[in-house]
């Protein structure tokens, strides 16, 4: 390592407590300096319109805020952030990926919809061009070697959950599964059943699902929710995000007051001041919450809050880690990077110092973390998930 490297190294760390430390130090044996090495393109890909614009923007401001942290540089290099629309079809996301490749762009980033991911991964694949996605990840995505995840896999929201509420529930309890008839829902049930027990009779059959559209209007859920609540279950699960969650629990709660258990994307991010009192009592299950005591997250939190005047949320933490993967591989790769290298660095980089606890890259490229249980509590004027404990480590 070169003495500017250290000398970087030491900066960042002064900086930002122990965050960002190994991906300062790099390579032992690289040895270019730092300000010698050229610029990059990155590709970020969100949705910029429609229901799910709030999280595509929490993706872009965690990605941004590392950029901040680290001199808008990643493994060294200065970076030219570029921004796509995904839209809401795969149609839509491969338009955005195929502009980005045409641009140059050393890797790629983002992605919200499960339908995009899955629609984009041949696109991917044939370019060699590794995407480090940051929300979307369904578990049918598998044998993929340029796809890498910093999120989750959807079937472990649903097994995180699953396992607790297998015990939570009373004995004589009921609970009715309601989810949109999307690309993500059949992972979630899937874990759901596997924790909690596919031939438990707990669970009210069938599933009832909705309208997948993620802008749904004042009565787009009510007969669903009706059909659901013929079953006379005790507690409801559900999975919805962005706008869709907002209208869901403000229809569901017009007919029932019981609990409500949901994958934390139920009420995380700008949807919980929205749902305001029909929030209250909601338990989730996330890998990752804002109040989790380390070092990594004391820093992230606090600098996201100083910067957007809110409180980070798991897709703006994924695309954080997304961009520290990078910073990670990209130096391992030294002075010239390619996409290939950088896919193969991806590989070599062990554990993530994250805000979310410590985890790492399991071999389908996904990560191995911690769950965590959470509840919404009102914290003076606003709503919020208050972490509860912690659920299981899965991945």
């Amino acid at each position: 390592m070169s003495h500017m490297n250290r000398r970087r190294a030491l900066q960042l760390l002064a900086a930002l407590g122990t965050t960002g430390f190994a991906a300062a130090c790099g390579s032992d044996t690289d040895d270019q300096p730092t300000g010698d090495r050229g610029p990059i393109k990155i590709g970020l890909i969100t949705p910029q319109a429609g229901g799910f614009k709030s999280i595509g923007d929490d993706i872009t401001n965690g990605f941004q805020l590392f950029l901040d942290l680290h001199d808008q540089r990643l493994g060294g290099h200065p970076v030219e952030l570029l921004t796509a629309d995904e839209g809401d079809t795969a149609k839509s996301g491969k338009a955005a990926v195929d502009d980005l490749l045409k641009k140059g762009v050393l890797a790629l980033t983002g992605v919200v919809n499960s339908a995009v991911m899955v629609g984009i991964r041949d696109t991917v694949e044939q370019a060699r061009v590794p995407l480090i996605g940051s929300n979307a990840s369904p578990s049918s995505l598998q044998s993929v070697f340029y796809i890498w995840r910093t999120s989750y896999v959807l079937d472990e929201a649903g097994r995180a959950l699953g396992r607790y509420l297998r015990d939570q529930l009373p004995s004589n309890g009921r609970v009715a599964i309601i989810m949109p008839a999307n690309v993500g829902s059949p992972d979630v049930e899937r874990g759901f059943r596997q924790e909690f027990g596919a031939s438990d009779r707990r669970i009210a059959d069938p599933v009832t699902n909705t309208n997948p559209t993620p802008n749904p209007g004042k009565n787009t859920y009510v007969a669903d929710i009706r059909k659901a609540l013929a079953k006379k279950p005790t507690a409801v699960v559900c999975f919805y995000a962005g706008t869709a969650a907002v209208e869901f629990i403000k229809q569901l709660r017009d007919q029932f007051s019981g609990p409500v258990y949901a994958p934390g994307f139920l009420t995380e991010g700008a949807v919980l001041e929205s749902m305001d009192r029909d929030a209250l009592g909601i338990q989730t299950a996330l890998n990752y919450s804002a109040d989790l005591n380390n070092t990594s997250n004391r820093v992230f939190a606090s600098a996201y809050r100083k910067k957007y005047q809110v409180t980070p949320t798991t897709y703006a933490m994924a695309s954080y880690d997304a961009a520290q993967v990078l910073d990670q591989a990209i130096q391992l790769t030294g002075g010239s990077p390619t996409p290939q290298q950088v896919n193969l660095a991806l590989g070599k980089i062990g554990q993530i110092d994250s805000p979310r606890g410590i985890w790492q890259f399991n071999q389908p490229r996904t990560p191995q973390q911690k769950w965590y249980l959470r509840e919404v509590q009102r914290d003076g004027q606003v709503m919020s998930n208050v972490l509860i404990n912690e659920l299981a480590t899965l991945g």
